[in-house]
């Protein structure tokens, strides 16, 4: 069971528009709503491709109360912890014609002590039946920087392996406690490490601990870096044009799934070889892509297995 925590989820708004007037009035249609945040669309990819996931978030006031309604009505395995301020809004605008996405994050509500000891008990009970651990997403305001690293030394204690999804203070400390897999896109790396060469940037995190960071590259693929081994870049030899809010969830599903396919010694030495890099590289690519391609994030385009063959793959020195 892949389990996923999503701190600071969010309701999900999603308007798609032929073409985005900046400073106008845009006439839309009615958004597509839906639960939102990392962790939740980690689990609504594992569950459409047939992999077992349980999903921990929050949710609180009418905003949380449509959040909890769509995971009911969507059927996703979860374990909501009440909060009492109300669940954040997101909003993404997809200009069709532009090709661009604009997305509006709101930054959330604070948790109390009370609400944040239910949330890490949620997940310390699901870690009983865990086989990986996938924290995602930004912290709820407040919330100390540690809170992955707990998580991560929790996840080791019940010899769970963590990937964490983040940046900043968040993603250092989360490779100082020796998380399986990082992954960061390329401006957060960079906002992290303070370096924009992504291989250098990887290099640090693995010098922290990290056993694996891959790097998310946009349109030029992803970046493979382990504690020990080749670092290894794959892509595709093609564009997409869609929504690109869930790309990165896709990917870091895809991760999870090669992290049960890989031999524990693997996963817990982060001495990684290029034929066990290259499957779990391929599907984390192949269902970014895919992410692209659907009109939803937490959702792959059909199909998306044809695209396996054309990912390509390098050393990258």
């Amino acid at each position: 069971m892949i389990v996923t925590v999503t701190p600071n989820p969010a309701l999900d708004h999603t308007y798609r528009i032929d073409r985005l007037e900046v400073g106008e009035p845009n006439r839309v249609n009615a958004p597509a709503v839906r639960a939102g945040g990392k962790g939740l669309n980690v689990t609504r990819v594992l569950r459409q491709q047939g992999q077992p996931s349980h999903a921990v978030t929050t949710a609180g006031g009418a905003s949380g109360a449509l959040l909890a309604a769509d995971i009911d009505a969507s059927g996703l395995p979860i374990t909501l912890v009440p909060v009492g301020s109300p669940t954040r809004s997101s909003i993404a605008i997809v200009d069709l014609m532009g090709d661009a996405t604009t997305v509006l994050n709101e930054v959330g509500s604070p948790l109390d002590e009370a609400e944040l000891a239910a949330l890490v008990g949620a997940v310390r009970r699901e870690l009983a039946s865990a086989s990986c651990l996938v924290v995602s997403g930004s912290l709820p305001p407040a919330t100390a920087e540690g809170f992955a690293a707990d998580l991560v030394d929790a996840a080791r204690a019940a010899s769970v392996p963590t990937i964490v999804d983040a940046m900043g203070d968040a993603l250092l400390l989360a490779a100082s406690a020796g998380a399986a897999v990082l992954k960061p896109n390329r401006r957060e790396l960079a906002a992290t490490t303070k370096t924009d060469d992504p291989l250098a940037g990887a290099r640090l995190l693995t010098g922290r601990g990290a056993g694996l960071v891959v790097v998310s590259l946009g349109t030029e693929g992803m970046l493979a870096v382990p504690r020990e081994g080749d670092a290894m870049h794959a892509a595709l030899p093609l564009s997409f044009s869609g929504n690109p809010t869930g790309a990165g969830d896709a990917a870091v599903a895809a991760l999870a799934v090669g992290l049960l396919e890989t031999a524990s010694t693997t996963v817990a030495s982060g001495v990684w070889s290029r034929e066990e890099l290259e499957p779990m590289l391929r599907r984390a690519v192949v269902w970014s892509a895919a992410s692209v391609l659907a009109p939803l994030a937490g959702e792959l385009a059909p199909g998306h297995e044809a695209l396996g063959d054309r990912v390509g793959f390098e050393v990258w020195r």
